[in-house]
């Protein structure tokens, strides 16, 4: 069963009862205060997708200068059919490199088969069984689908133990240098089912 999307001001609250229950998170929950978790999807999961694939290895400027060229050639409006219609070539031209190019012909042929489900399918899915079907296209990893599950469809309960910056805010949260992924995962057990909900505080608190 599908996990449902943190919405209401009363599911933050039911996650900080919960969270606050471990003493060594509310350092972070006080300093950081109250967040956002509305889910925020893009006008669709080939758009969330398409512009995941032109970030890999980007910093934001770039990557956003790089996917407003991109969405320039549709007109801001993508669909399937128009990216297969455009060459390599002219995927490159707007600053996409040619592994990008060829994960964007790649997600849109997925995307035509109905590999890539509509975020009204994807909201009925289980956040494992997206991440099964949507890693299957060329440069999309786990990472890019927790990404994906967490801002676009709200989930509540993802831990992406693998972002560089989850693991820095862990890291000085607790006093780890390094921390495993293995013992982040153990660590995060007790705060089922509101995991998304630490991601999003540690990634708030190296803004502030």
């Amino acid at each position: 069963m599908a996990a449902k999307a943190i919405r209401h001001a009363d599911d933050l609250a039911s996650a900080m009862a919960h969270l606050r229950r471990d003493e060594s998170l509310a350092p972070l929950l006080d300093r950081v205060g109250t967040i956002s978790t509305k889910p925020n999807p893009a006008p669709s999961p080939l758009h969330s997708l398409a512009e995941a694939i032109t970030g890999q290895q980007l910093n934001g400027k770039a990557a956003q200068a790089i996917f407003g060229r991109f969405l320039a050639l549709y007109g801001g409006c993508l669909s399937a059919n128009a990216i297969l219609e455009t060459t390599e070539e002219k995927l490159r031209s707007v600053g996409l490199s040619a592994a990008k190019a060829l994960a964007m012909h790649d997600l849109a042929e997925k995307a035509n088969n109905g590999h890539v489900p509509t975020w009204a399918l994807l909201r009925r899915m289980d956040d494992e069984a997206i991440v099964k079907q949507l890693t299957q296209i060329r440069g999309i990893g786990r990472w890019t689908v927790e990404m994906m599950l967490i801002f676009c469809l709200g989930r509540p309960d993802v831990w992406p133990v693998d972002d560089f910056a989850i693991k820095k805010a862990y890291g000085q949260l607790f006093g780890i240098a390094g921390p495993k992924p293995t013992e982040m995962k153990t660590r995060a057990e007790t705060w089922r089912p509101w995991r998304s909900v630490v991601a999003r505080y540690l990634w708030r608190s190296l803004d502030i």
